[in-house]
C-alpha cells in the first residue's frame, strides 16, 4: 500500500510512529520512502504469507496515517 502525505515531514513522521509500533509488536514491514511517500509490503516472513500479524498492523497504520492527514486512498493527489 501507498501513503500519501503533505511533504516528507508527515511522511517521516508516520515512518517513526510505524517503526515504533513495529518494534513493540517485534514485526517489521518492508517499507521505502520518496519525499512525501510511503510504500509498504506487509507479510509475516516465517510463515511465507499474510496473517492476522500483518492485517493488524495494516489497520494499525491506517489510523496513523489518518491521524498525520494522509491523503485518502481515492484522493487525485496520490
Amino acid at each position: 500500500r501507498t501513503f500519501v502525505f503533505a511533504d516528507f515531514v508527515q511522511a517521516f513522521e508516520f515512518m517513526t510512529q510505524c517503526a515504533q509500533y513495529a518494534n513493540e509488536i517485534d514485526h517489521h514491514p518492508d517499507w521505502s520512502n520518496s519525499w512525501n511517500k510511503v510504500v509498504v509490503h506487509l507479510s509475516t516472513h516465517s510463515a511465507g504469507k499474510i496473517t492476522k500479524l500483518d492485517i493488524d498492523f495494516a489497520q494499525k497504520m491506517d489510523i496513523l496515517a489518518a491521524q498525520i492527514n494522509a491523503h485518502p486512498p481515492h484522493d487525485p493527489l496520490r
